[in-house]
């Protein structure tokens, strides 16, 4: 809910409140029986979002991996796949850029970049096990999910450009496999819908700071629906997927 003019408060029961206030603090109240380690996950995620946001950021939902200083986000529903297609790009060559939020702001020549904060990869433990990714397993992002933090591949410390936005959607029928490239006004609504949070971004307004900063984007990097069947199974089909259109033209 809004807290006067500047401020965002939120609760999650049990754990703890969060006032985000003018887009430069956030102010935490911890119920005595939350872990802290569970509620760092809150300030890392919801509560710096909605920060970002009010700085009039574009903030989307999703990964990037970097390659010779082109970025791609992959944004999508969550439990799309969002971080198991970043983890798998990254083990076929990728640099890693961001999990989760992916801050999209300009350069110098108006090009649009995507910010590397430093932040893990989160997977869950199958995803983890199946990619055999053990060794960089971290601590759990909350207990008690089996869901952990990973160490980033490579990390990606300047800003690549942003080449491509590619929005995850399970075949129809199971075996289909396209990248579809969005018109403009279709691409506009998939980023209002590919905003971290975009039920709480909503009460926020800034309806006209997400449509420059949308238009902006898009002028330099396409949106693409990326159409694949689920499971580990075809998950080396979907990054071969990836690096031939990446490579190709249209990226």
């Amino acid at each position: 809910q809004m807290a006067g003019n500047d401020g965002f408060l939120f609760r999650v029961p049990g754990l703890a409140r969060f006032l985000v206030t003018k887009g430069h603090a956030i102010t935490v109240e911890i119920e005595p029986s939350a872990l802290e380690s569970d509620v760092s996950g809150f300030v890392l995620g919801t509560a710096f979002g909605m920060l970002l946001h009010q700085r009039g950021l574009l903030v989307l939902h999703g990964s990037a991996v970097a390659k010779n200083g082109q970025a791609i986000a992959i944004c999508g529903e969550s439990g799309a796949g969002k971080s198991t297609l970043a983890a798998a790009l990254c083990l076929d060559g990728c640099s890693f850029v961001t999990d989760d939020l992916c801050v999209v702001a300009q350069n110098e020549i108006k090009r649009p970049v995507v910010l590397p904060d430093g932040r893990k990869l989160k997977l869950w433990k199958e995803t983890i096990d199946e990619l055999d990714l053990a060794a960089r397993q971290g601590e759990a992002v909350r207990q008690p999910f089996e869901k952990y933090y990973i160490e980033p591949f490579n990390a990606a410390s300047a800003p690549p450009v942003l080449s491509a936005i590619f929005i995850l959607r399970d075949a129809q029928p199971a075996f289909k496999k396209e990248i579809e490239r969005l018109a403009l006004p279709d691409a506009m609504r998939a980023l209002e819908n590919e905003m971290y949070r975009p039920g709480l971004r909503q009460k926020m307004g800034l309806r006209s700071e997400l449509v420059a900063h949308a238009a902006a984007t898009i002028g330099h990097a396409n949106v693409f629906l990326l159409t694949r069947p689920r499971g580990f199974e075809h998950l080396d089909e979907t990054v071969a997927l990836v690096r031939v259109h990446w490579a190709s033209s249209e990226v």
